[in-house]
């Protein structure tokens, strides 16, 4: 489990690198479908692997809801990428987080608010 924590923690530092070179060319103020857009940009450029609104069905008490929730990316194949951009990140946008990433039975879900005026992230592990 350490090692995977390790290999966990290099891509978390490359997703997040990432994130920080979208901020710094195009700063706040502009939609999170754009951030979204440059994001899947620079994923394909580094040829990292990635899933964009990636579909999730619901299993409530054995039987799948009608609504489903859509993951922003899974990056890597098992980390949740939740893209924001809001003036500010608040415990619901966490709680969100956490619970796609519970429902995607990942262990890592990674939050960035592209809103503000330095990147802000967090780093989930559930």
């Amino acid at each position: 489990m350490e090692h995977q924590n390790l290999l966990y923690k290099r891509e978390n530092y490359k997703i997040v690198g990432i994130c920080m070179e979208v901020h710094r060319i195009l700063g706040s103020g502009l939609l999170e479908i754009v951030y979204k857009d440059a994001l899947e940009y620079e994923f394909k450029l580094l040829g990292i692997p990635y899933e964009r609104e990636k579909e999730y069905s619901i299993d409530y008490k054995g039987t799948i809801l009608p609504h489903k929730f859509y993951a922003d990316f899974v990056v890597y194949g098992n980390i949740i990428l939740e893209v924001k951009a809001l003036n500010g990140l608040i415990d619901v946008h966490i709680a969100q987080t956490i619970n796609y990433v519970k429902l995607a039975k990942s262990q890592l879900g990674i939050l960035v608010n592209f809103g503000s005026s330095s990147l802000q992230y967090k780093r989930l592990i559930v």
